[in-house]
C-alpha cells in the first residue's frame, strides 16, 4: 500500500500561483511514477501531468503546458505540482496518484483525498 496526502490548495485570484504538495509512505517511493489529476464540479477527473520513477521524465496535459510545473524529490518521497498563472477554469479538487506503470498508462493505482484549488476570476 501507498499513503497519499496532498497538501496546498486554497483560494487564489487569477493570475496567481500555488504550489501543491503530495507526501507518500508505505512504500519505497522512488518504485512508483507519480502524477497529477484534477476533478472539476460535474466533469470527470482528467490528466494534469506526470513524472518518472527517477523523475528524467514529465508529461503536462496541453491545457496546464507552460503553466504548471510537476517535480519530484526521492529523499524527500514527495512530488509536488507548481501552478502559476491561474485560471478560474483551473478551478477543481486536485488529486496525487501513485503507479508503477502511471508514466504511460496515466492510471493510478493509489490516489491521495485531494485538495481542493479555487481560482477566482
Amino acid at each position: 500500500q501507498v499513503q497519499l496526502v496532498e497538501s496546498g490548495g486554497g483560494l487564489v485570484q487569477a493570475g496567481g500561483s500555488l504550489r501543491l504538495s503530495c507526501a507518500a509512505s508505505g512504500r519505497t517511493f522512488s518504485n512508483y511514477a507519480m502524477g497529477w489529476f484534477r476533478q472539476a464540479p460535474g466533469k470527470e477527473r482528467e490528466f494534469v501531468a506526470v513524472i518518472s520513477r527517477s523523475g528524467g521524465l514529465t508529461s503536462h496535459a496541453a491545457s496546464v503546458l507552460g503553466r504548471f510545473t510537476i517535480s519530484r524529490d526521492n529523499a524527500k518521497n514527495t512530488v509536488s505540482l507548481q501552478m502559476n498563472s491561474l485560471k478560474p477554469e483551473d478551478t477543481a479538487v486536485y488529486y496525487c496518484a501513485a503507479a508503477t506503470d502511471l508514466y504511460y498508462t496515466r492510471r493510478g493505482d493509489y490516489w491521495g483525498q485531494g485538495t481542493q484549488v479555487t481560482v477566482s476570476s
